[in-house]
């Protein structure tokens, strides 16, 4: 009675065990799907929306040239974009289910030798190599990264969905997509060049003070000193002296470039402290 009982038990219970088999098998299978708003180290997760996706890559001007960066890049859509306009790109992110994800996803999409993702803090990445960052960050973490961003080779573009670097960057250029709900506006960073300092110049002195893509300070000759305001776009500079419109090109201690007055003049400019 006893055998039969254990016979019995064991063909009900053999049954139970391959519809569990199975069950756990299909969830195993089943592909990872992240959720609008779910929590992630730093930020919860909210995709770009697809057109604010290509503004952004439009207003960076991304090419084929290009090494684009994404942090906290999410699903990967970003980086995928970037290496669909022939770009190498890289995306990081802390999620190990989301860069499995965008591997997945840039294998689909025929771009998997051009899209890159790392698991890792956004925080600590290298992103010196970077001509280009496409971000969707919050303002916490935009003010944090802000000195990583300025200390990038002048002229790397800086694309970011909605929110501002703030702390006195301004964006130098912002456009919003028409017929638009939400996530719409793209503001776009140049990294400027680093010009704060004294310059010798063929005909007097010049000292500049820096606060990001904004410059000013004196020109000092013959006893009279003049003061001077001025522009950066990456390593191009704009500044005025006495109604005197002073073109050029900043490389490192040394700027050159056009002055146009009364006449037209090159000009030169070396950094002496």
């Amino acid at each position: 009675m006893y055998i039969q009982r254990l016979m019995i038990s064991r063909h009900l219970l053999l049954p139970c065990l391959v519809a569990l088999t199975l069950t756990f098998s299909a969830q195993a299978a089943e592909p990872y799907t992240p959720q609008i708003g779910q929590e992630g180290k730093d930020v919860v997760w909210v995709p770009s929306p697809g057109g604010t996706v290509a503004l952004m890559l439009d207003m960076a001007k991304v090419t084929s040239s290009d090494y684009v960066i994404d942090l906290g890049s999410g699903d990967g859509r970003n980086v995928i974009e970037a290496a669909k306009r022939g770009a190498n790109a890289l995306g990081v992110e802390y999620n190990p289910d989301l860069v499995e994800l965008s591997k997945r996803r840039a294998a689909e999409a025929g771009v998997a030798d051009r899209a890159a993702f790392v698991q890792g803090d956004m925080f600590e990445a290298d992103i010196s190599k970077a001509t280009a960052l496409i971000l969707f960050l919050i303002p916490d973490n935009l003010r944090r990264l802000a000195p990583k961003f300025f200390n990038l080779r002048p002229g790397t573009r800086i694309a970011s969905n909605t929110y501002e670097i703030g702390g006195g960057w301004e964006p130098d250029d912002t456009d919003r997509l028409k017929l638009c709900e939400s996530w719409c506006t793209v503001h776009l960073y140049i990294v400027p060049a680093k010009v704060a300092g004294t310059w010798r110049m063929p005909q007097g002195e010049l000292t500049l003070e820096q606060s990001y893509q904004n410059v000013a300070g004196t020109y000092q000759t013959s006893g009279l000193s003049v003061p001077v305001s001025g522009l950066l776009r990456g390593d191009e500079i704009l500044f005025s002296i006495n109604a005197v419109e002073y073109s050029g090109r900043v490389r490192g201690d040394t700027m050159e470039g056009v002055a146009k007055g009364r006449t037209t003049e090159s000009w030169t400019a070396r950094r002496e402290r």
